[in-house]
C-alpha cells in the first residue's frame, strides 16, 4: 500500500492516522470520555424512575397528613410523640420472643 503513495501522500496518510488516534483516545471529546458520560447517564436515567415513585409515595403520604386523625397517628408511631398528661408504654416483641 505504501509502495504506491508518493511522498506528500505517505504525510498525509501519517497525519490522518495521528489525527484518528488523537480524536479517539486523546482529545476533551474523546470517544473514551463520551463513552463514560453515555453510561452516567444511563445510570441517572434508571435511577430516575426509582425516584418518581418515592415522590409519588411522599405525596400520598403529605395528602393523608392533612387530615388531622392521620396527623396525630403518624406521630405517635413514628416519632413515640405523646399529648399531655399521657404514659407511652412500648413493648418489643423481639426480647418476649427471645425469653420463651
Amino acid at each position: 500500500m505504501f509502495t504506491q503513495l508518493n511522498k506528500v501522500g505517505k504525510i498525509m496518510l501519517v497525519v490522518l492516522l495521528v489525527f484518528i488516534i488523537w480524536m479517539l483516545f486523546f482529545d476533551e471529546n474523546s470517544y473514551l470520555t463520551h463513552r463514560e458520560l453515555n453510561k452516567e447517564t444511563h445510570k441517572l436515567k434508571s435511577s430516575n424512575g426509582y425516584f418518581n415513585t418515592e415522590i409519588d409515595k411522599d405525596s400520598t403520604l403529605i395528602k393523608k397528613l392533612k387530615d388531622p386523625k392521620s396527623l396525630e397517628k403518624f406521630a405517635r408511631e413514628t416519632y413515640k410523640m405523646k399529648k399531655e398528661n399521657e404514659d407511652i408504654f412500648l413493648i418489643e416483641f423481639d426480647s418476649i420472643k427471645n425469653s420463651n
